[in-house]
């Protein structure tokens, strides 16, 4: 099946000598000059593959520079700001202490207990099922990582999976566990080592 060509670049008038001054500069930061090179072989009618192969990127990195270029065109932006990170909007996500240590339970599940065919959470599968659980209403698979790594959970490597204690179907006793064991840890100094009774 062939694919789609991605949807052809124009730059407005002067955008293209900014782009290629950006590029020129000592002092424009990698991240920058990078989101430059990526415009201008866009414009030039490279695809994504391409662009990816002559900058070693991803193809996806192509594909998010050229939409997000795409998506601004018709505002009157300057270059800059078009290749700068597109702006979070409101506060971050805040997760009650409840919710992410029933994140925490989870992660100390079987994913088969969950129907999951898998034998280790990842990121990914533990925000999709928090979030089908009704648990948490949105998660981002970073997050997840972020908290999960917080803790020094890692429930993809079989050496660091709790023994069948965590296992029972008794999520409060879970929860208590797991609160006890994180509490302790979080307040650990990086010179101490504590381990948690069930985590082996």
């Amino acid at each position: 099946m062939a694919r789609l060509a991605p949807k052809s670049l124009e730059l407005l008038c002067g955008e293209r000598d900014e782009l290629e001054h950006l590029l020129k500069r000592h002092s424009t930061p990698q991240q920058i000059g990078l989101r430059a090179k990526i415009i201008l072989l866009a414009w030039e009618g490279k695809n994504n593959r391409d662009i990816a192969r002559t900058l070693n990127i991803s193809r996806d990195m192509a594909r998010t520079w050229r939409n997000r270029w795409l998506e601004l065109g018709d505002r009157q932006l300057p270059v800059m700001k078009k290749l700068s990170d597109a702006e979070r909007g409101g506060a971050p996500a805040k997760f009650s202490m409840e919710q992410v240590i029933e994140l925490f339970a989870l992660a100390c599940s079987l994913p088969e207990d969950y129907g999951r065919p898998i034998s280790h959470w990842t990121a990914r599968e533990l925000a999709d099922e928090i979030i089908k659980q009704g648990i948490i209403e949105s998660i981002s698979v970073r997050h997840v990582k972020r908290l999960l790594e917080e803790a020094e959970l890692k429930p993809h490597s079989s050496s660091l999976l709790v023994n069948t204690e965590l296992r029972t179907k008794n999520l409060t006793q879970k929860l208590k566990i797991l609160l006890v064991c994180t509490s302790v840890q979080l307040n650990v100094t990086k010179t101490e080592s504590v381990q948690c009774p069930l985590m082996k």
